[in-house]
């Protein structure tokens, strides 16, 4: 019983702290969406690559975790049958006795079986609590990471789809400058189109 609460409590202290990541040499903390590298804050320094593989390591240790929790809380469930079926023989073995003073003695240890029972029942239910909240933890830790990855995906496909579209209107505008077909009204609206495509990459850059 009290290598299932160790086991358990262990877990919780896992789950309480920053997930540690090492890579190239450096241990990076992920926490709150957020990347930290000595305590500090390095999340906007690192390249988008960078993040995803941060990411993904801190998902996988995440899922461990829940998964070590989950075992836990079945190795838990295991020593609650086991404890019931010890008592029921050990209850099976009194009711042979037929003697007073051992029915006297097996009065008493039954009392202090039940208590001991009861006793187990309650530390067995805490146990199973806690390695329950510590799997919905890693759950949601899980989710968390998960979508932190999902968004990064969507602004960085967000940027290439702006700089494709500034790119073929940068093209095409050279070309009908060079070939003479621009008004100079026709010039200025395509020099305003440009602008505005240029400042959508720049403020979907920013984003990321």
């Amino acid at each position: 019983m009290k290598y299932i609460l160790t086991c358990v409590s262990l877990v919780f202290v896992l789950f309480l702290n920053a997930q540690e990541i090492t890579k190239e040499g450096k241990i990076y903390e992920v926490k709150n969406e957020k990347i930290f590298l000595e305590g500090k804050d390095v999340t906007e320094t690192l390249s988008l690559e960078e993040k995803a593989v941060i990411f993904k390591e801190a998902a996988a240790i995440t899922e461990k975790l829940k998964a070590e929790a989950a075992t836990k809380l079945e190795v838990a469930k295991a020593k609650e049958v086991e404890a019931k079926a010890k008592l029921e023989a050990e209850q099976t073995k009194a009711e042979a006795v037929k003697s007073e003073k051992a029915t006297a003695m097996l009065k008493k240890e039954e009392e202090e079986a039940v208590k001991e029972k009861e006793k187990a029942a309650k530390k067995l239910e805490a146990e199973k609590e806690a390695a329950e909240k510590a799997q919905k933890k890693a759950e949601k830790a899980q989710k968390k990471a998960e979508k932190a990855l999902e968004k990064q995906a969507k602004l960085e496909s967000n940027l290439q789809k702006a700089e494709d579209k500034l790119d073929k209107s940068q093209k095409k505008y050279e070309k009908l400058k060079r070939k003479g077909k621009l008004s100079p009204v026709d010039d200025s609206k395509w020099l305003d189109k440009l602008s505005k495509l240029t400042e959508k990459v720049e403020k979907a850059k920013r984003k990321l």
